[in-house]
């Protein structure tokens, strides 16, 4: 169970994964050592999954965003391992749900323009059978993007 320091700490990385050791027990009011055996447990528990750094897509020229949403007929369990792996293979998509509702999947898609989209479409409607309906919608501002989860008290 998380207690209040241990959240404190999550959204002091959340904001920042750079701080230093001595910083983030600063911030929590702990010694060093308290602070790390508190930072392994919570990477041993599987509550920090990773450490990154999040880059500006635009800036890299990746400034077309699309929500591709996906009807299938197929649901054997052959079908969606092969259709998972093509789909994690494409480095252009972002985020892979599978929904309850209308739509089977519902992908996060970035490229650089409107042609790389059509290669990513193609490779995707031919590289992957069955699949019935493919909708594309595309981002015209980001309003809110964030990685930070709002931690449950």
């Amino acid at each position: 169970m998380l207690d209040r320091i241990d959240r404190k700490l999550l959204n002091l990385l959340q904001q920042d994964c750079t701080l230093s050791l001595q910083a983030l027990a600063d911030e929590v009011n702990l010694t060093s050592t308290p602070c790390w055996k508190r930072l392994k447990r919570l990477e041993d528990d599987g509550y920090i999954r990773n450490k990154v750094a999040l880059l500006d897509a635009e800036k890299l020229g990746l400034a077309l965003t699309a929500f591709v949403l996906i009807k299938t007929q197929c649901h054997s369990s052959e079908w969606y391992q092969t259709f998972v792996n093509q789909v994690s293979e494409m480095p252009e998509v972002m985020a892979f749900y599978r929904m309850a509702g209308e739509y089977d999947y519902l992908m996060r898609v970035q490229v650089t323009d409107m042609k790389s989209f059509d290669r990513f479409y193609k490779r995707l409607v031919n590289g992957v059978p069955g699949l019935s309906d493919v909708t594309s919608s595309f981002s015209m501002e980001e309003i809110k993007f964030t990685t930070c989860l709002p931690i449950p008290e």
